[in-house]
């Protein structure tokens, strides 16, 4: 295989992100990786399938009835898992109308399903890349979809994994600190995703210590008034939120790396910044 042929995609990688959107490990298949495509498939969907027994498809029970419509869930992690988004409100929607009680591992369920969308889009962003790399292979171990999900699992741990230290702990220090402090604020009832489905979504970004939080002290009873429940829930959020642009910060930065021509194969321009045919 040529330079010029190692370097060209193999697909389309719109078609690819699409294709795992909707089915997990399809767009591996459509690339041609079909061990990629078995793992993929198996991983997320083995995922998302057990959230859904744990909880017994009712996580989007948690909606308010005024808000319950057909797009009324889709501001939530299990989006990023399309295919199985549409399944879940089919066979399962808002439930029998009427109310009834959780299963004792519903919670357990709900991060499962909800983890099961973030990893498809970890996995989305996989296939992408895997098709503008074509042939090529990497030039180091470092793969910018693994550092990326590092950082969402652990904020700041992308970042330490690439040797940027310093920006690794002000990373993990003001994001979880920022977290820990509107749990704090909200005396933990920001934890629970039946009392604030959108708000829950959101800090959901921040991976582990939000995930964990929650699996901790997501059942605490609220029977006291909370003053600053509000600036609670919205701090738990933004920390999340916040979490995606670090996230972004190390594939970015990774990504460039793969991505970008060798240093003898650049072009060398002359301190003015003409190029030499152009002096």
């Amino acid at each position: 295989m040529s330079e010029s042929e190692s370097q060209r995609p193999v697909g389309v990688p719109l078609v690819a992100v699409l294709l795992t959107w909707f089915l997990p490990g399809a767009g591996h298949l459509y690339l041609g990786r079909v061990a990629w495509a078995a793992a993929v498939f198996v991983a997320i969907e083995g995922l998302f399938l057990l959230g859904l027994l744990l909880s017994s498809g009712m996580t989007f029970e948690y909606l308010d009835v005024e808000l319950r419509s057909s797009l009324a869930p889709v501001l939530s992690p299990e989006i990023g898992n399309l295919g199985g988004y549409l399944w879940q409100m089919h066979h399962f929607g808002f439930g029998l109308g009427h109310p009834r009680p959780w299963p004792d591992t519903i919670r357990l369920g709900s991060v499962l399903a909800g983890l099961a969308g973030v990893l498809n889009a970890f996995a989305m962003v996989h296939a992408h890349l895997a098709c503008r790399l074509g042939g090529r292979a990497q030039r180091t171990g470092r793969s910018p979809v693994l550092l990326a999900l590092a950082g969402w699992l652990i904020p700041g741990l992308g970042h330490l994994l690439q040797g940027r230290r310093v920006r690794a702990l002000m990373i993990f220090v003001l994001l979880v600190g920022l977290f820990a402090w509107g749990t704090w604020l909200a005396d933990g009832s920001n934890l629970s995703r039946e009392r604030h489905f959108y708000y829950w979504s959101g800090q959901f970004m921040l991976g582990l210590p939000a995930a964990l939080a929650e699996l901790a002290g997501g059942a605490l009873r609220v029977q006291h008034e909370i003053r600053y429940a509000d600036a609670g829930l919205v701090f738990g959020c933004v920390a999340g939120l916040l979490n995606i642009l670090a996230v972004l910060d190390v594939y970015g930065r990774e990504e460039d790396r793969l991505l970008r021509p060798r240093a003898e194969e650049a072009p060398v321009e002359p301190a003015g910044g003409e190029s030499e045919a152009g002096a």
